[in-house]
């Protein structure tokens, strides 16, 4: 129970070091991170200080519906809205698609020629500018010609001096150019004029583009939104652009041209309207100048003055009889003279509003007038043969044809109304049998004259009510905002692009390491070596420019070496007789004859008697890493011996030479035959000899995997020191010792990590010495510099 908080702590305590270890690797690389962040943040500024800005241009109108219900419509209005279906969205929604429609955008772009663009060109970047901005003007002699809707063109006008300029066609080039010639063109003959008292300085750039890519630019660029609410009204304009005052040019120049084209709309009505009033009140006021007439002359003729006391009460009876007669008489004239009205149309206008009491009549002529007005509309940028005109030229006489059949129904009504009237007139009549014969003849002429009177002041009435109406035309919308546009941009945002300039900046190099980490198949730390197979390892030499250890020398290569002597001594246990260690590695160059060399100094130093014996007689080193190359010329080595093993062991003995306090027998001249050399039994001699005379005997010997001499005479060995070199070594290559230790070719081995760089996070990190004595600052992290730095800032503080 006991060794599961153990466990846990132990893993933990992993997890840690991986962490520590993973951070110094990076860290290492911190000048990589640094320069790459100041780089990126470098390119970010500069992107900053060219890049193109877009700003956010927005404006906001209120619709006036002049058909929105009021008072229990408008509460009816609410309820449907709780059934998904609401007038005033799709008005709005009706609305905006006529804002977007392609003929307003037309209309804006022709209104402030949108079409031509112009541009000053800089060093490093061109500003936009509108034709009110610029020093100069496109002038188009030919506005009619054909190739406008269908030609880019672009032209660049650069000065020179003294009122002359270089333009630039494209394929074509006009040197020493003054304002006001006439330049021939794809478009046609233009010209170019000065504006206003600006002088040009530099480069300018003209740019001509048809009228329906610029349209079609616009219904891309533009949005126009209702609000979110179903029953509002409001309608929200915005557009991105980079020139704040074109964007809130355009945004105006919509709603001005949308007010302008629904009121032209109402305009037409009423003037159709006025005129087919004034047109009734010419026939009507002389139809009333007859029964005027006719009221006089009888009057005169019959010397009537007053009704009498005895017509007026007969005709008490008759008077409701009488008025309803006249109001349905006159229903009856207005829906002949609309009658007459619809059957002489053309296709033209119908007067509206004009008091037939019949809605569906009115309805059927407001549809009339509005297909009507969108036929005229189209007319004006299509021929009559178009396909939509056809077709509303159709809708136009279906509709015709049914306001006509509903006229003929709503007479057939009211002749039906009049008859019942007159019918009930006859009854009344009766009981003025009575009555002088001049009061019934007055009565009817008197009848007459107020019918056609009625009719007049009527008329009289509706025209002055459509002429109210016109002159005081109310608002179509309401302009809540104006087009406005923020100073500050949408794009690029400086806070968003230093922030992603930090990070790439710090991802690029991040990104390359991880590569070179995982591409990289070199030995880096005795993890590599644990997770292969489970050697015992007696230690790790850092990284160092000394090829061997001082005197006294307390770095922290020397620690290393007193750790594995200590080590050594674990691995070797209790011995009274001397001991045997070989020294081997997979491949040369992976310190084999360092580490040889430094552990016979560093066990000489703790008073050992100690024999260092060079055995790779294929690559001898031993004598170079002491810097004793010389002692080779009046010295034999082991190679000599075994050829001629006659001689006393003691003739191949360097004895302790200077500043060393070790023997050594160095392996000699290359020999041709150095496995068979090792194989002849003589190598044991050497080994026996140094058993007999010393504590410790060091074999250099040669790499495993290039050759079968270390094999050959591992039977001699006590210890084998298997050498691998971190930053050297291919991970593949671990199979070597892996299967040496696992099948035991190599009596007693262990394996030292040779070069490692615990600067760069190889390995636990701690170093050797490290806060304890002297440390040389070579092996100290990343890590311990900064946190030295950093202390040392806070102490001057």
């Amino acid at each position: 129970m006991n060794s599961y908080p153990d466990n846990k702590n132990f893993e933990k305590e992993s997890q840690d070091i991986n962490l520590k270890q993973l951070f110094e690797q990076y860290a290492f690389y911190w000048k990589w991170f640094l320069f790459s962040v100041i780089a990126s943040l470098i390119v970010a500024f500069i992107y900053l200080r060219y890049a193109d800005k877009i700003y956010n241009v927005t404006a906001k109108i209120l619709l006036q519906d002049e058909n929105k219900a009021t008072g229990e419509l408008a509460g009816l209005s609410e309820l449907s809205n709780l059934t998904g279906s609401s007038p005033a969205s799709a008005f709005v929604m009706d609305q905006i698609d006529v804002m977007k429609s392609r003929r307003i955008f037309r209309k804006v772009v022709d209104q402030n020629k949108l079409n031509i663009s112009y541009v000053n060109k800089g060093n490093v970047k061109s500003t936009e500018l509108l034709e009110t901005q610029s020093p100069l003007r496109l002038v188009l002699l030919e506005p009619n010609n054909s190739a406008l809707d269908s030609i880019n063109f672009s032209i660049s006008l650069k000065p020179k001096g003294n009122g002359k300029y270089d333009l630039d066609l494209g394929q074509k080039e006009i040197h020493d150019y003054t304002f006001g010639q006439k330049i021939p063109s794809p478009l046609g003959t233009i010209m170019i004029l000065p504006q206003g008292k600006r002088s040009v300085e530099s480069e300018i750039g003209i740019s001509y583009v048809p009228i329906n890519i610029t349209v079609d630019g616009l219904l891309r660029g533009v949005q126009i939104t209702p609000n979110k609410e179903k029953q509002s009204y409001v309608v929200n304009y915005s557009m991105n652009s980079g020139n704040i005052e074109k964007a809130e040019l355009i945004l105006n120049s919509i709603i001005d041209q949308y007010n302008k084209d629904v009121t032209d709309d109402k305009t037409k009505i009423s003037k159709a309207t006025t005129q087919f009033i004034d047109s009734r009140l010419e026939l009507i006021s002389q139809n009333l100048s007859d029964a005027d007439s006719k009221v006089a002359e009888y009057k005169d003729r019959n010397n009537l003055v007053d009704m009498s006391s005895e017509a007026q009460m007969y005709m008490q009876n008759a008077t409701d009889n009488e008025r309803k007669l006249v109001e349905y008489q006159t229903q009856l004239r207005l829906a002949e003279m609309m009658g007459s009205a619809v059957n002489s149309n053309t296709g033209s206008l119908l007067p509206t509003n004009l008091g037939l009491e019949d809605q569906s009549i009115q309805g059927s002529v407001k549809s009339y007038n509005d297909l009507v007005l969108e036929r005229d509309d189209l007319l004006k940028s299509a021929t009559p043969d178009n396909p939509v005109v056809q077709n509303l030229n159709k809708s136009i006489n279906e509709l015709g044809a049914t306001l006509r059949s509903s006229l003929n129904n709503y007479r057939q009504g009211l002749q039906s109304n009049v008859n019942s009237l007159q019918s009930q007139k006859n009854k009344f009549e009766g009981k003025l049998n009575q009555l002088p014969n001049q009061e019934r003849g007055f009565k009817d002429i008197s009848r007459e004259q107020q019918i056609v009177e009625s009719l007049y002041l009527f008329l009289l009435q509706k025209r002055e009510e459509t002429e109210i109406k016109a002159s005081a035309t109310p608002a179509i919308l309401k302009v809540v905002d104006e087009a406005y546009g923020s100073k500050i941009p949408v794009s690029p945002r400086k806070p968003f692009v230093l922030l992603g300039a930090l990070v790439v900046g710090f991802l690029i190099p991040f990104a390359i390491l991880y590569l070179k980490f995982l591409l990289d198949n070199k030995l880096h730390s005795r993890k590599d070596i644990e997770e292969k197979f489970n050697a015992p390892i007696l230690g790790e030499i850092p990284s160092s420019d000394d090829p061997i250890v001082k005197d006294n020398d307390r770095s922290s290569l020397a620690e290393a070496f007193r750790i594995l002597r200590t080590n050594i001594s674990f691995m070797l246990g209790a011995k009274k007789d001397s001991a045997v260690i070989f020294v081997t590695s997979t491949t040369s160059g992976e310190g084999k004859s360092f580490v040889s060399t430094n552990m016979s100094r560093i066990l000489a130093m703790s008073g050992k008697k100690v024999l260092l014996i060079g055995a790779d007689i294929r690559s001898p080193k031993v004598l170079d890493y002491l810097g004793l190359s010389h002692l080779q010329h009046t010295n034999i080595g082991i190679t000599q011996y075994l050829i001629n093993p006659d001689m006393p062991v003691d003739n191949i003995i360097i004895r302790k030479p200077a500043p060393y306090d070790f023997d050594i027998i160095y392996s000699g001249y290359i020999a041709p035959n150095p496995a068979e050399l090792l194989m002849n039994g003589h190598f044991k001699e050497v080994i026996d000899y140094g058993r007999e005379n010393y504590d410790y005997v060091i074999v250099d010997t040669a790499p495993v995997s290039l050759v079968t001499d270390t094999l050959l005479i591992s039977e001699f060995t006590d210890l084998t020191v298997y050498v691998a070199r971190a930053n050297y070594l291919d991970k593949r290559l671990l199979n070597v010792p892996k299967e040496l230790y696992e099948d035991g070719k190599l009596k007693n081995m262990a394996v030292v990590l040779n070069d490692v760089d615990f600067a760069r996070g190889y390995g636990y990190g701690y170093g050797y010495g490290y806060g304890y004595g002297y440390v040389d600052s070579s092996s100290v992290s990343i890590r311990a510099k900064l946190k030295k730095q950093f202390k040392k800032l806070f102490n001057k503080k």
